[in-house]
Parts: C-alpha cells; sequence; structure tokens
C-alpha cells in the first residue's frame, strides 16, 4: 500500500500487528509442503476452535427454519423475542439469574464483537497517552483485548494472574499499585474479567467475583465479564459461576457468552450480552451503526439448542471427552519432563519452555519448523510471558498422540 494512503488512517490501525493467530496460520500455510515433505504436516494447537462437529440438532433446527419465508429479513440487533427469552431461560436455569428479555439482554455476532463495539462506545478516544481512558485486563489474557482497546483510542492496563495471587489478584492492592506507578483512577472506565480464562484455562470461585463486583460499585466502574469459557468444566466442584449471581452485579455488570465454545459453533456467530440494562442500552446504540443483528435462522436454532435436553447432553458428552483428552496429552508432555497440570476448565495448557530456549517464540517457532507442531508464544498474551506457550488442546486423539510422538522423536522434551 502507498505510504500517502496509509497515512489517511488512524495511528493505533497504521502501527496495529496482525491478529497473532492469524500471523502464525499465515506462516503455518507458507511451510506446509515442506514440512509434508518431510512427514510432519502441520497439527495446529494454536487457536481455540473445537473440531468436534455441532450438535446435530441445532444443524436440523436450522435446516426447517430456512424454509420460513419471514426469517431470511432483516432483525435488529437488540435480537429476535424468541432468542431472547431463551437466553433468559438459560441464565435462570444455570445461574439462576433472572434477566429482563426486553431490557437487560441482547444478541451478539460472537461475543468478540459485542465487547468490541462495548468498549468503543465506552472510552474517548485520545492520542496522547496521559489522556487515554483506562480498561483494567487480566494479563495473561486473550490477545483481542488490548487490540480492541487500543483502537478505541484507550489504554489496557493488564492486571498480572499467577500462582502467588492463586490467578485472582486483590483489586484493592492492584489499584493501589496503578496509583503508586503515577497513574490517574479517574482514568479507568471498567475492569474486564474472564474465567474461565484464556490462556491459563483457571477459574475462580463466586466470592471472588462479588470481590470484583463491590470493587468496581465502589469505585463507580463497570465490570465486564467475558464468560465464553463458563460451559467447559471438568470437576462439579470448579462449575463456573456467572458475576450475575453476585449481590449488586446488576448496578454495574454486563456479562458475554458465546455459542461458539460451547457447542463448536465458532463459524455461526452467536452469543449473548446480559446485565445492567442502561449499559446494554448504551451497548445496543453502538451496535446500531455497524450492524442489523444476527440471521433469524440462527437465532432461531441457537434459542431451541439453549431449551432442549440435547443442548446440554452435548456440553456434559464434550466436556467428557475434553477431559480424557486434556488428561492423556497432559500425561504425555509430562512423560518428556514438563511440568503441566490438568486445567480445572478450557481446553488450554499453559507451558513452560525449557531453559535451553531464549524465549518462547523461538520454542514455538522451532516446534513449528522442526515438527510441524503449532502453538502460540506466550507473549501474545502477555509481554512478560517471554517463558510460556499457549496449547490448544483441539486435535484428534490421534493427531495429539502424533504429536507426543513427534516430540520425543524431535528432542522436544523439558
Amino acid at each position: 500500500m502507498e505510504e500517502n494512503i496509509k497515512k489517511l488512517f488512524n495511528n493505533e490501525i497504521q502501527n496495529m500487528k496482525n491478529y497473532i493467530m492469524f500471523e502464525i496460520k499465515a506462516r503455518q500455510v507458507e511451510l506446509t509442503p515442506e514440512l509434508k515433505a518431510k512427514n510432519r504436516t502441520p497439527i495446529p494447537l494454536s487457536m481455540g476452535a473445537p473440531v468436534d462437529p455441532v450438535p446435530d440438532f441445532v444443524i436440523k433446527k436450522a435446516i426447517e427454519y430456512m424454509d420460513i419465508d419471514n426469517l431470511h429479513t432483516y432483525t435488529t440487533p437488540k435480537g429476535e423475542v424468541k432468542f431472547l427469552e431463551a437466553v433468559a431461560k438459560r441464565m435462570k436455569e444455570r445461574f439462576n439469574v433472572e434477566l429482563d428479555p426486553k431490557t437487560e439482554i441482547f444478541s451478539l455476532i460472537g461475543s468478540k464483537e459485542g465487547l468490541a463495539n462495548l468498549v468503543k462506545a465506552l472510552v474517548n478516544p485520545k492520542q496522547k497517552e496521559e489522556e487515554k481512558d483506562v480498561i483494567l485486563i487480566p494479563s495473561p489474557g486473550y490477545a483481542s483485548y488490548t487490540q480492541m482497546i487500543k483502537l478505541a483510542g484507550a489504554k489496557a492496563y493488564g492486571i498480572e494472574l499467577n500462582e502467588e495471587n492463586n490467578f485472582t489478584p486483590n483489586m484493592e492492592k492492584i489499584l493501589e499499585e496503578y496509583i503508586k506507578e503515577g497513574n490517574d483512577p479517574n482514568k479507568i472506565k471498567a475492569l474486564l474479567i474472564n474465567y474461565p480464562n484464556n490462556p491459563l484455562g483457571c477459574t475462580c470461585d463466586l466470592n471472588y467475583l462479588q470481590h470484583c463486583v463491590d470493587f468496581c460499585k465502589k469505585h463507580g466502574i463497570i465490570l465486564i465479564s467475558d464468560n465464553a469459557y463458563c460451559e467447559m468444566y471438568y470437576d462439579e466442584s470448579y462449575k463456573p459461576h456467572s458475576a450475575l449471581e453476585c449481590k449488586g452485579a446488576m448496578d454495574c455488570c454486563i456479562e458475554f457468552y458465546s455459542f461458539s465454545k460451547s457447542y463448536a459453533m465458532t463459524g455461526w456467530r452467536l452469543g449473548w450480552a446480559c446485565g445492567n440494562k442502561d449499559i446494554i442500552t448504551m451497548l445496543s446504540r453502538s451496535k446500531s451503526t455497524v450492524d442489523t443483528g444476527v440471521f433469524k435462522v440462527i437465532q432461531y436454532a441457537g434459542a431451541d439448542l439453549l431449551e432442549s435436553p440435547e443442548g446440554q447432553k452435548y456440553i456434559d458428552e464434550q466436556n467428557i471427552k475434553f477431559k480424557n483428552k486434556i488428561q492423556k496429552f497432559v500425561d504425555g508432555l509430562n512423560s518428556l519432563g514438563y511440568n503441566v497440570k490438568m486445567p480445572k476448565a478450557t481446553f488450554y495448557l499453559w507451558l513452560k519452555i525449557p531453559e535451553r530456549y531464549s524465549d518462547c517464540k523461538a520454542f514455538a517457532g522451532d516446534m513449528l519448523e522442526k515438527s510441524g507442531i503449532v502453538i502460540v508464544p506466550g507473549t501474545g498474551f502477555a509481554k512478560n510471558a517471554t517463558r510460556y506457550v499457549r496449547l490448544s488442546v483441539v486435535a484428534s486423539n490421534e493427531d495429539l498422540t502424533e504429536v507426543i510422538r513427534r516430540m520425543k522423536e524431535d528432542g522436544f522434551h523439558f
């Protein structure tokens, strides 16, 4: 692109790198012929995308609805009544949270765009760093959080999650540190939390969610809860909660949900936001300028899935499959000298790299170039995560067995 054309775009988009997953995918495609030639056809463990088929129930429902003429017309960004009411019923049954479908629920084209549109509506874009609004985010955390905040003209402040703070830091202490660093607390607009967490696979209990709600209410900021992985858990003792279960949550909280992980419906692009009605209203104003909602057929089929026993059965069966798959893979990694624990939720493993490697990018690069194993450097999720990589355990059992075989054969022991 000519430099004079590039200069027409805003500074953030000019300087922004491509999403790390797309960069990794491009490198994978580039190396595929060479890797195939040496019997190392790429095995992707990078994207957080389930490879299992979506529920047969929802496919059949979508086919049925395709024959109804009035479902092919414009919907509204807010969503169809049928979908909103199904969400309200699901939230009541799953979390015992009462929601008004008319004012406290909003349909999304996947939770990612909903988060981005909320951020855009929330912050006042500024050019100077010292003038920018701030959103507190988990670190390590989903790579798109930082990008969507920067693109909106604000800045992200990372809250470190580690074993020392049990991945649940005291937010009052975080605020004290933030102020000691010379930052203005009045610039903080929201706290964004993500439990179960991508990339760590950690969870939190209801007491910690209450802590986050209390913190946000005390300091007059919004709590944004990304609950995309709430149905992917492997122990009833750690069954994820909704932040909306907490006392006072409806005063300050909005929560995001997705069909992508729970039902492997990544390409359908369906989700919802729910919570405080004023926050939902502001989100609706932002979204109404950029889209006209989700295809009615997908909303109708998704609504039926949420209300069906087939939908819950799919979740339960997938969790058993993932638990067995991940445990077997964890055992394989530990047989090579790694010290990996079975995650409580999600399909992610946060893997510490061997000391002989300079950093995570060198390790991930070697894994791809030598063995065709596609993983993500930890620095894609936190600047200081130079000694870690993330593995998405979404491949077939056969491919995961092959990953361990290649790692052993190619010298990728700890």
